[in-house]
């Protein structure tokens, strides 16, 4: 590798990519422009929105911050993830340590530099994002309980951020949140299990770890339950007519079928289940865009 600078220079720059988390930044930036304009945003033009640069400009603020924050999530978490990772570990080990802390650092300030010249309100947001992230990763990804709550509130904040800019409230958004934060939760809680011996060996304190095995398969049904009844409640605020209906109806038994290996404790099976409830998020995003397209066009 040595001999081809081309090569290392390539190597490097992967290394960097996965640090940052370039594939969920994708998905996250996707997300956050569907949610945004379909779902916040219920008066501008899609001319309007277009040429509305401070939308764009807390976009790309969230983005930043959120690159730096895998960079820095993996500083901390270097020795858990050469066991748990070690392919990506492997691929990471190219590029120097202080590499990884130089790009989190201009990652920040190029964030900062950005939110402050679009107003000061939105400086203070993404200095509070950024501090939480980094206290996130130093200290509260090893507290019992707060770690799951921090983790999923931090994957969120942009999207609050962004409904606090529209001043758009109202009771089936605050569900759609509710039902957002549940499988976000269900997802890290069933991660916990899975890397449950590796994060006992490191010090993280989850519930799977902290407690019997059978009591975080209990806790995870039960905020299945919980997103089963905010799907339902959800029905009762979305028109016959929008796609979004077809979304949570499928949900329930979504919920339902992906409950059946959390309750009879089958942990054989705990990687699809994960994975099942990633591409679900995936596919409310699609149902949304879908639903916006032919409301609005």
């Amino acid at each position: 590798m040595s001999n081809n600078p081309i090569l290392h220079r390539l190597s490097q720059l992967v290394s960097l990519l996965l640090g940052a988390r370039i594939f969920v930044l994708a998905l996250f930036t996707f997300t956050l422009y569907v949610s945004t304009f379909f779902l916040f945003n219920q008066e501008e033009s899609l001319r309007k929105f277009v040429f509305d640069y401070k939308v764009h400009g807390i976009i790309l603020c969230a983005m930043l911050s959120i690159a730096a924050g895998g960079i820095i999530n993996r500083f901390y978490d270097k020795e858990k993830d050469e066991v748990e990772k070690p392919f990506r570990s492997r691929l990471q080990s190219f590029l120097k340590e202080k590499y990884f802390l130089y790009s989190y650092i201009i990652l920040n300030i190029f964030s900062l530099g950005i939110s402050a010249m679009l107003s000061w309100r939105i400086l203070i947001f993404f200095l509070i994002y950024q501090f939480i992230i980094w206290f996130y990763s130093h200290k509260l990804s090893k507290m019992l309980i707060i770690n799951n709550l921090t983790f999923v509130s931090l994957t969120l904040y942009p999207f609050f951020g962004l409904l606090v800019y529209y001043k758009h409230f109202s009771y089936k958004l605050f569900l759609m949140a509710a039902f957002l934060f549940l499988i976000m939760l269900t997802i890290d809680l069933i991660k916990d299990v899975l890397t449950r011996n590796v994060d006992r060996v490191f010090g993280y304190n989850t519930i799977a770890n902290f407690f019997e095995k059978k009591v975080s398969y209990i806790v995870i049904g039960f905020v299945i339950f919980a997103n089963v009844l905010v799907s339902i409640l959800l029905l009762f605020f979305i028109p016959k007519t929008n796609y979004m209906l077809g979304y949570f109806s499928l949900s329930i038994l979504f919920f339902v079928m992906m409950s059946f290996p959390i309750l009879t404790y089958q942990k054989s099976k705990l990687f699809w289940v994960i994975n099942f409830f990633r591409i679900w998020v995936f596919v409310g995003v699609i149902f949304m865009l879908i639903n916006g397209i032919f409301e609005r066009f």
